[in-house]
């Protein structure tokens, strides 16, 4: 078992891999911390679009998704409205087969939706995440209030609306035969069974090829002798699979989900213990609260974990997002607000295993 105990962030696709690991192997992610997600944006496109705008990712300092709009904060202190609908032109694939909001499988997940502006929603899910929440609003890191019957709606009728689109994606891309293997309702024998006659070709033929593939990195992490490497577009892999591994499929976010981990669709945003609206006392530098920011402070602090697992951008290419671990805070600090694209988000846990 490793020392390092790990608090990781991540949207739904990638929480969901975090708990497969977790699930599957021995892993050093101990809390999981997920965010509420519609969709993301492919880096190279996004900025294809802004060229229509006579901008570019440099001029940028702040994005923000709110009332059907993308709103570019620019260094200039001018704000850009580009109507969502035309952002939509360059979403991810991927996410438009993704039934999951607020990041089910976590142990707190954070998002705005709901909440006031400058606070964020909350919900908690595990005994461990309410630990931490109670904890965090005893030492005066955040405070806390209920959400309103209102603003609970809200989050479920939203919550319900991906769902629903979505489903009607996946039934589409299943009548053109291309299978849509997360949202399978196996038993756990059944699942084994398939696991045990998989390897990266069959993850490539169901997963990759079909535009399913989230770019995690979770298959890279896992390959025991290095044979699969991620990049900004797909995993790719040199070399042959060992007969007796399936790791790669075992643990991707969009194979067959465990029984313990799969959302059947009936509650909107899952499983949790309470549903709070939250706001920091000690970080205003992130957005919506920086509730994210403040409980990995909490943690860090209180030696709950070691370091976190975040996602920060290059300081030499705009907005680019890149993964980290790090048990710096003014590090976590610094990397605060949302980029609204993906990264391989467990590369840094494979560079930790090769120096230990």
């Amino acid at each position: 078992m490793s020392e390092r105990r790990i608090a990781m962030v991540g949207t739904p696709c990638e929480i969901m891999a975090a708990s497969k690991i977790q699930h599957y192997t021995d892993s050093p992610i101990d809390v999981k911390l997920g965010l509420f997600c519609m969709e993301n944006f492919s880096y190279r496109y996004f900025g294809n679009l802004l060229k229509e705008y006579d901008l570019k990712m440099d001029d940028i300092e702040k994005f923000q998704i709110e009332k059907g709009f993308v709103f570019l904060l620019l260094k200039t202190k001018d704000t850009v409205k580009i109507p969502l609908f035309e952002a939509k032109r360059v979403l991810r694939k991927n996410c438009n087969i993704c039934v999951e909001l607020t990041s089910e499988t976590s142990d707190i997940s954070i998002g705005s939706i709901g909440s006031d502006e400058g606070w964020s929603t909350v919900i908690v899910r595990t005994k461990k995440g309410e630990e931490i929440v109670d904890g965090a609003i005893k030492q005066k890191f955040i405070k806390a209030k209920d959400l309103t019957e209102s603003q609970f709606k809200l989050l479920t009728r939203i919550a319900e609306s991906k769902i629903s689109k979505n489903l009607e994606t996946i039934e589409e891309r299943e009548y053109f035969a291309r299978p849509v293997l997360y949202q399978r309702q196996r038993s756990d024998d059944s699942i084994s069974k398939e696991i045990s006659e998989s390897q990266f070709m069959d993850l490539k033929s169901n997963v990759v090829d079909v535009g399913a593939c989230v770019l995690c990195g979770a298959c890279e992490y896992v390959c025991p002798d290095d044979l699969i490497t991620i990049d900004d577009t797909k995993p790719r892999m040199k070399g042959e699979c060992r007969s007796d591994c399936h790791a790669c499929f075992e643990v991707c976010p969009r194979t067959f989900i465990p029984e313990k981990l799969r959302n059947d669709n009936s509650k909107a945003i899952g499983d949790y213990i309470k549903v709070l609206s939250v706001k920091s006392i000690k970080h205003t530098q992130g957005q919506d609260g920086s509730i994210v920011t403040t409980l990995l402070d909490y943690l860090l602090t209180n030696d709950i974990v070691t370091d976190a697992l975040i996602v920060d951008k290059e300081d030499h290419i705009a907005w680019k997002p890149y993964a980290k671990i790090t048990s710096d805070i003014d590090e976590v600090v610094r990397s605060g607000g949302t980029k609204y694209s993906v990264c391989p988000v467990f590369k840094p846990l494979k560079k930790l295993e090769e120096v230990n």
